[in-house]
């Protein structure tokens, strides 16, 4: 793939370490309060208490779209053995929308990094079609990419992250 040493998603391991290579084909947008989340921007845990904006492109209502938040260094990234720790887990969102008009499988949870600078990944899947989705037992060693294979959700359309790290004080 032709300049894939530049895809921030790359650069950032996002892309080997949560999901394979993918072309982005679906606009998403997330936003903690007015701040849009940019692949490597930096955020502080207090900018991201509350659950984001999320909005999903395209033209059609008819398309749904499974949300997943990851953070894949979970509970430090020099010794990642939660990951992925799932975040928040998001079904049935209707293309044109946003994350608020599907279906919340996992409720957010807000990320607490204690050591070392974390990233947090939103991956966006095209959903096949309406389906039932189970959350799964527990949140730390969730895999996106066997979640995507178990529902037959194919490649990401889209992914952003953010880094994030502890706060001092």
């Amino acid at each position: 793939m032709a300049g894939s040493s530049r895809n921030p998603l790359a650069v950032g391991r996002v892309i080997g370490d949560v999901i394979d290579s993918f072309e982005n084909s679906i606009p998403l947008r997330v936003t903690y309060g007015n701040r849009d989340v940019n692949n490597g921007c930096e955020l502080k845990p207090s900018q991201i208490g509350n659950q984001p904006r999320v909005s999903v492109g395209g033209n059609d209502l008819r398309n749904l779209y499974t949300l997943v938040m990851v953070d894949p260094d979970s509970p430090s990234p020099s010794n990642p053995t939660f990951k992925e720790y799932l975040h928040w887990l998001v079904t049935d969102i209707p293309g044109t929308t946003e994350v608020t008009f599907g279906n919340e499988v996992v409720n957010y949870e807000r990320p607490r990094p204690t050591s070392g600078i974390h990233r947090f990944v939103f991956v966006l899947f095209r959903q096949q079609c309406r389906q039932r989705v189970y959350a799964p037992g527990w949140r730390q060693n969730f895999n996106t990419r066997e979640f995507a294979e178990l529902y037959n959700l194919g490649s990401p359309v889209a992914a952003v992250f953010f880094n994030c790290q502890r706060e001092s004080g």
